[in-house]
C-alpha cells in the first residue's frame, strides 16, 4: 500500500521556501581543509549547495599544514567532488565554484599564520553592513581542537568587523568532565549562540519529520503515550568495521561514537513534549528535559539490562571478513565493544512503563538505522484462537539507508474466514515526493550559514547525555568482559542482545 502526496495545490504555504536569496555572502575557513572529512563531505556539500543554492558572494579557505598553493587545493578539491560526489562537477559550475576556493598552509599553533588568514579573510570576501560572516569549520582532530580555537581568541581584533560562528564535530569530549572543559574552552571565544556542535543524525530527513509526523497529526499524538504504546525499540546498525579508524576506535568504542549521541538523540526526538514553537531553543529545551529525565542506571542494571560486545571474524557471501582485533590499529587483546544493546526508562507522565530498547553495532548483517514504535495489543477475543498470532500495530520510521514511513496493521485475508493478515502502508520520500533525500550535511551547512541552530545540540544537552552513559563506560571499564569476540561479522550481535529484549516478551522488529 503507497502513499500518495496531497496535490500542493490545496495546501496553504508555511513558512519560507529555502534557497539562496535567503543566504547572505560568508566565508567558511575549514582547519583540516585538505583533509578527510573536508574531501569526502563538506567539498562535494559546498560544491552541490552552490549549484542548488545559487549561493553567491561565499568564499572557502581551506587551512592546514600541508604545503598546497590555491591552485593544487583547487586541483585536490575537484578530484574529491568527482570521486565523492553526486556526479563529475560540470564544467560551468566548477570554474564558479574553484575561483572561489583559497588554502592557507600553517601550524595551528602559529599565531603568524592566524594573522595571515584574517589578512586573506579582509581580502578576499564580501561584506554586509560593512561586516564579514565567517564560519570556522573544525574538521581537525579533538586533541587540535583547543589550540585553534585559543589562537582565534588570542588573534582576534577589535575592528576587524567579523560576525563569526564555529561548527564543532563530535566527539564532545570524552566524558562529563570533558565536555565541561571543552565547553569552558569554546565560551571563551565565541558566545553559545555562535557554536554549532554538529550531529549529523540529526540532519536526515526522516529524523527530522519526527516531530512534524507527531504534531502535526492527531491520529499519532493522540497515542503517543504509555496508556497506547507497548515498547519503542531503536537499531542503528552498520554493515562496515571501524574503517581504518583503529586508533580512535580503540579510544572511543560503541558507546562513545553511537550511544552518547546518536541514539540518545533520537530517543528524545521520539519522547519530548511539545515545544511552544519551532524555534531552537524550544525545541533544544524539550529533548534536555528527555536526557535528564532517563532513569539513572547502576551496577546492577548495566550487568542485567545492557549487553556488550566485539565482533570476530565472519563472512560476507564468498567474502571472509576480518575481526576487530584483526584491524589496523587495535590491540591483539582489545576490549572495546562494537556492539551495545540496552533498555532505557524515561521516567515522566508520557512514558512511564514503556522501556526504550536500543542496539547499535559495527559488522552487522545489514545497514539500517529505524526507529520502531510498537501499539499495545487489544485484549480481544472477537477472532477466536486466530487472535493469539495477530501482530501487533507497529509503526517503523527508517531512517537509512531508504528514508520512509511504514504502519503495520491487521487486515482479513482475501477469501478466507476471518484469517488476520499483516500488511504495511509505506511512505518512501523519494517515490512519493520524487526528489532525492540529500545528505545531513547539506541541511546543516545551510542552517549554519543562515544562522539556524535547531539542529545542531546544546551544551546542557550534551551534559546531560553524558550523564547517562558515563555509569555504563565506567563499569565496563572496570570489568573486563571475558568472552570477547562474542559475535560473528555478518550476525545480528551476540545471543544476549536477542535474549535482552525476549525476557521480556518481545522480539526485535528489525533483523
Amino acid at each position: 500500500m503507497e502513499a500518495e502526496i496531497i496535490d500542493s495545490r490545496f495546501l496553504r504555504p508555511c513558512g519560507e521556501e529555502t534557497g539562496g536569496a535567503g543566504v547572505l555572502p560568508f566565508t567558511m575557513v575549514i582547519f583540516g581543509g585538505s583533509g578527510d572529512l573536508s574531501r569526502r563531505k563538506l567539498m562535494p556539500t559546498l560544491y552541490h549547495l552552490h549549484g542548488k543554492e545559487s549561493l553567491d558572494g561565499f568564499t572557502v579557505i581551506g587551512f592546514g599544514r600541508h604545503d598546497l598553493d590555491d591552485e593544487a587545493f583547487r586541483g585536490s578539491m575537484k578530484k574529491a567532488i568527482t570521486e565523492f560526489g553526486d556526479e563529475p562537477p560540470d564544467d560551468t559550475q566548477w570554474n564558479d565554484f574553484g575561483r572561489r576556493l583559497y588554502f592557507l598552509s600553517g601550524d595551528y599553533e602559529d599565531d603568524a599564520a592566524y594573522r595571515r588568514l584574517l589578512e586573506l579573510i579582509e581580502r578576499i570576501s564580501v561584506r554586509t553592513g560593512g561586516a564579514i560572516d565567517v564560519i570556522y569549520y573544525l574538521a581537525v582532530p579533538p586533541e587540535v581542537v583547543p589550540a585553534i580555537v585559543e589562537k582565534i581568541r588570542q588573534n582576534r581584533r577589535d575592528n576587524e568587523g567579523l560576525r563569526e560562528k564555529i561548527i564543532v564535530e563530535k566527539p564532545f569530549g570524552r566524558d562529563r568532565a570533558s565536555a565541561s572543559a571543552l565547553n569552558r574552552l569554546l565560551t571563551t571565544a565565541f558566545r553559545e549562540e555562535q557554536i554549532y556542535r554538529i550531529d549529523h543524525y540529526l540532519g536526515k530527513e526522516t529524523v527530522q519529520n519526527i516531530l512534524f509526523l507527531r504534531f502535526s497529526n492527531a491520529i499519532f499524538e493522540q497515542l503517543w503515550n504509555n496508556r497506547h504504546i507497548d515498547h519503542v525499540q531503536i537499531t542503528v546498525a552498520e554493515e562496515i568495521g571501524i574503517e581504518h579508524r583503529g586508533s580512535f576506535y580503540e579510544q572511543a568504542g560503541v558507546v562513545r561514537d553511537m550511544v552518547q549521541n546518536h541514539i540518545l538523540q533520537l530517543i528524545a526526538m521520539v519522547a519530548m513534549e511539545p515545544p511552544v514553537g519551532f524555534q531552537a531553543d524550544f525545541i533544544r529545551d524539550e529533548k534536555t528535559k528527555i536526557f535528564r529525565s532517563v532513569r539513572p542506571v547502576d551496577r546492577k542494571y548495566i550487568d542485567t539490562s545492557m549487553v556488550r560486545g566485539q565482533y570476530g571474524k565472519g563472512m560476507t557471501g564468498t567474502e571472509e571478513i576480518a575481526g576487530y582485533r584483526q584491524e589496523e590499529g587495535v590491540a591483539k587483546d582489545s576490549c572495546i565493544p562494537t556492539f551495545f544493546a540496552g533498555k532505557f526508562h524515561i521516567d515522566n507522565l508520557r512514558w512511564a512503563g514503556v522501556p526504550f530498547y536500543v542496539r547499535t553495532g559495527k559488522r552487522l548483517p545489514k545497514r539500517i538505522s529505524e526507529i520502531c514504535i510498537q501499539l499495545r495489543q487489544l485484549p480481544l477475543r472477537l477472532f477466536g484462537h486466530t487472535c493469539d498470532v495477530m501482530e501487533p500495530n507497529v509503526l517503523i520510521l527508517t531512517i537509512q539507508p531508504d528514508a520512509r514511513i511504514s504502519l503495520r496493521f491487521n487486515v482479513q485475508y482475501p477469501h478466507t474466514a476471518g484469517q488476520i493478515h499483516a500488511v504495511d502502508m509505506k511512505l518512501g520520500y523519494r517515490e512519493t515526493f520524487r526528489t532525492a533525500i540529500h545528505p545531513s550535511y547539506e541541511r546543516q551547512i545551510l542552517d549554519c550559514i543562515r544562522g539556524d541552530l535547531t539542529l545542531f545540540v546544546r551544551q546542557d544537552s550534551i551534559e546531560a547525555m553524558w550523564e547517562i552513559v558515563d555509569p555504563v563506560i565506567s563499569r565496563w571499564n572496570e570489568c573486563g568482559p571475558d568472552d570477547f569476540p562474542n559475535y560473528a561479522a555478518g550476525t545480528w550481535g551476540p545471543e544476549a542482545a536477542k535474549r535482552l529484549i525476549e525476557q521480556d516478551g518481545r522480539r526485535w522488529i528489525t533483523g
